[in-house]
């Protein structure tokens, strides 16, 4: 690990590392890339990952580069959606005989 490297993480341990954010509609997912010690160095890297994407045959593909710190590196929201979905009709099922 480089000097680079160690500054980017550090930063990120902060919250105060800059990140690539790309949302999809289609997969309907978050993507997050980095940690960058500047907001130029992850600017300069997403083409990288908008190609990547593109190349997987995502659409409405938006990108935004922002100071955060994700805790997940991608988030589906079509999978999360599913086990909600799935998770009421469970909880729905189980407790229909109480309100009889």
């Amino acid at each position: 690990m480089n000097i680079q490297d160690l500054w980017s993480s550090a930063l990120h341990l902060m919250g105060q590392a800059w990140w690539v954010e790309i949302t999809t509609d289609r997969p309907h997912c978050s993507y997050y890339f980095g940690p960058f010690a500047t907001a130029v160095e992850a600017d300069e890297a997403k083409a990288g990952y908008i190609e990547d994407l593109e190349s997987e045959s995502a659409q409405g593909i938006q990108v935004a580069i922002k100071r955060c710190k994700p805790v997940q590196m991608t988030i589906d929201y079509d999978s999360q959606e599913t086990a909600l979905e799935n998770y009421d009709s469970i909880v729905k099922a189980s407790m229909s005989g109480q309100f009889s």
